[in-house]
């Protein structure tokens, strides 16, 4: 496969020369400047793809060409927003890029309740507790019918037995200001203003902003952001198919339901459901190891079997679950992704997919550096380098077979 990075742009503290000496060969990364819903034209393009070449590499993937909120949720706007995308694809078509990753969730990119998590030997993580995202949800977001919600809950794909409610009122006997403060930052401030998101960095007033977010949802079901993903994929692929561009879907991270948000790229029955929904070469998918693994209803390894054919791009990384279903991000060689056999399958399938570590440990001074959260440099470069072994011997192992 084809190693990539994600790479943040010019103002990207890790920079192009750096990822030249540690052997990436294609850029994954987007026009960032652009607002949501804007139409990406061919000068900005051309700009970027012209700068990353200069170094040698190539822009290989985009991620993300943002699909607004509005078309998630069918607003009034969607057509008009729906026919910009369809511009941009055929500016990036026209200057030689035709892979792009994009999402389809609702208001939350992805979330962690930690992001620095301390792992034994040193290093840290990012981390899912299910406590404190429903403490976030329940006194933080005070969103109506939460903390039904939350009393009623069951880890996904494991019969265990959790209050989770139980668990978020001990909580809010030792929470401090510093600490729900810590939980905005992690949750809808560092983790979505770097990548494009509906919060920036720099909003005075992040919580009431996602509360305003999360109410463009009312009413929204699993079924009409089905419909809602169906009618933007089958509006666009006329244009996928003159342009040659390949529409990888990121699928849901954590992958189930959170803040009374439907989600619907979660397990093998959501991936078979919107491939056969616009059953187009064109519409295909992201496999992220490391989102499908988080998730104890996934079998990771069969579902990349099954859906190699239409996989566009691959991000390796591994997710390890707890007892109490609670999930971290793993050493790129363990956890429940089994990203040696993953490799196995893609290199079969296509050797040339292209593919990206993500996420990796913060190590070795990565955290006072100021890198983008889950974004580190010397952990993805630990992380690449651990995956670049597996290449290589499974390319080895391909061959000998082969001979």
């Amino acid at each position: 496969m084809e190693k990539t990075w994600r790479w943040f742009g010019k103002n990207d503290k890790i920079t192009l020369s750096m990822l030249r000496q540690i052997g990436v060969e294609g850029i994954v990364t987007a026009l960032h400047d652009v607002p949501n819903g804007e139409i990406w034209t061919r000068e900005k393009i051309r700009d970027l793809r012209e700068y990353i070449e200069s170094y040698g590499m190539r822009w290989s993937v985009v991620e993300s060409l943002p699909v607004c909120e509005s078309i998630k949720y069918g607003g009034a706007d969607r057509d008009a927003l729906i026919e910009n995308y369809k511009e941009s694809l055929r500016n990036l078509s026209v200057e030689g890029i035709h892979t792009i990753c994009y999402n389809f969730m609702p208001v939350l990119d992805w979330a962690r309740t930690d992001l620095e998590h301390p792992n034994p030997d040193g290093t840290s993580n990012l981390y899912f507790s299910y406590s404190e995202f429903a403490y976030f949800d329940i006194y933080i977001v005070g969103r109506e019918g939460a903390r039904e919600e939350w009393a009623s809950f069951k880890v996904p794909g494991m019969d265990i037995e959790r209050d989770i409610i139980a668990e978020v009122d001990a909580l809010r006997e030792k929470m401090t200001p510093e600490m729900e403060h810590k939980l905005v930052e992690n949750i809808i401030v560092r983790t979505q203003g770097f990548v494009s998101g509906n919060i920036r960095e720099d909003d005075e007033r992040p919580v009431e902003l996602f509360r305003q977010l999360l109410s463009q949802y009312k009413g929204v079901t699993k079924d009409r952001l089905r419909e809602n993903m169906r009618y933007f994929l089958s509006s666009i692929m006329p244009v996928c198919e003159e342009c040659g561009m390949k529409m990888c879907v990121h699928p849901d991270d954590p992958p189930f339901p959170v803040l009374g948000l439907p989600r619907i790229v979660t397990s093998e029955d959501d991936i078979e459901w919107f491939l056969k929904a616009v059953d187009n070469p064109c519409n295909g998918l992201t496999f992220c190891a490391g989102s499908l693994s988080a998730g104890a209803h996934n079998n990771v390894v069969e579902m990349a079997r099954r859906f190699a054919s239409r996989t566009h791009f691959v991000h390796l990384r591994s997710c390890h679950i707890f007892d109490n279903g609670d999930f971290t991000e793993a050493s790129h060689l363990g956890g429940r992704a089994d990203l040696v056999e993953l490799v196995r399958i893609f290199e079969k399938t296509d050797p040339s997919l292209p593919m990206r570590v993500d996420h990796g440990k913060t190590m070795l001074g990565d955290e006072s550096r100021g890198y983008n959260a889950g974004y580190s440099f010397l952990g993805r470069m630990f992380a690449m380098g651990q995956v670049q072994g597996v290449l290589a011997a499974v390319r080895n192992e391909l061959k000998c077979s082969e001979g």
